[in-house]
């Protein structure tokens, strides 16, 4: 994805109605997540045996588990878990990647080449792939899952940045700034670090979804959070046994949770860019 490199603000920005609608999305998830009993009244953890395995119903928007919890209650108070995982891990592999990033652009010509040979071998595993690898030496669990799915995003963040980095380092303000006699501290906090905020916003918009997708992949396959936590991997983890029997919602709902959450990130962090570059 092509992100921005700005020189001065020209014009407000906009979004289109596909980044508002997502915008509108996302601010319903950070409302679930901070007053969930609003939207959804109740414990996401309260059983009733008599209810099990109801289908979606005017009673139970959307449907029940094996133990009669609501899941649509269940997915709405596990918002917070899985945003929390996704912007925890975001932001380890975004601090990390722009250390890389920037370091690479920034510096000698033998850190530049070290660096970037070392993300181009951590950039040919999946990003996946290198969380299951970190998991294994490191232990599974919620922390660790988490820092697993930073760490593995970070090589594309990194590369990202870097070319960010030197499309600013290479444009003819901070040729000027240099033609003047400004030292490399005055040009990297007057030019380079302010023309990186709309990029690295657009890139950490982009990586909660991813972040949420992964970290609820690992939940599926019990190397992250665990039942009965309500957050959306674990959800699916404990309704994939009954996917193709009696309950196929305690899967489906969760999931679409997941999908929406990383569509409306994608679609937010491309108009946020491409609104960006017309401004």
């Amino acid at each position: 994805m092509s992100l921005p490199v700005l020189t001065k603000p020209k014009g407000k920005l906009t979004l289109g109605w596909g980044g508002w609608l997502a915008a509108a999305f996302l601010l319903f998830l950070l409302l679930a997540t901070f007053l969930p009993g609003l939207i959804a009244p109740g414990n996401p953890l309260a059983v009733d045996p008599g209810a099990g395995f109801r289908p979606p119903s005017a009673d139970h928007w959307f449907g029940t588990d094996e133990s009669g919890r609501d899941i649509f209650r269940r997915v709405i108070h596990g918002t917070k878990d899985s945003l929390v995982i996704g912007v925890a891990a975001t932001a380890v592999g975004l601090a990390l990647g722009a250390l890389l990033g920037i370091g690479s652009a920034l510096g000698p010509r033998w850190m530049d080449f070290t660096l970037t040979r070392f993300m181009e071998v951590l950039f040919a595993l999946p990003g996946i792939v290198l969380a299951l690898l970190l998991i294994t030496a490191i232990g599974p669990g919620v922390v660790t899952s988490t820092i697993a799915v930073g760490l593995a995003s970070a090589p594309g963040y990194a590369r990202m940045i870097r070319t960010q980095t030197v499309k600013i380092v290479q444009s003819g303000y901070v040729e000027a700034d240099r033609a003047l006699g400004r030292s490399r501290t005055q040009i990297l906090n007057r030019r380079i670090l302010p023309n990186l905020v709309v990029p690295l916003f657009v890139i950490a918009t982009l990586g909660i979804g991813q972040g949420i997708v992964w970290a609820a992949s690992l939940s599926y396959l019990g190397l992250g959070t665990v039942p009965p936590s309500p957050e959306w991997g674990a959800m699916m983890n404990a309704g994939r046994t009954y996917l193709t029997s009696s309950a196929w919602w305690m899967t489906f709902f969760p999931g679409l949770a997941i999908i929406l959450t990383a569509v409306s990130t994608t679609v937010l962090s491309r108009a946020i860019s491409s609104a960006s570059r017309s401004a």
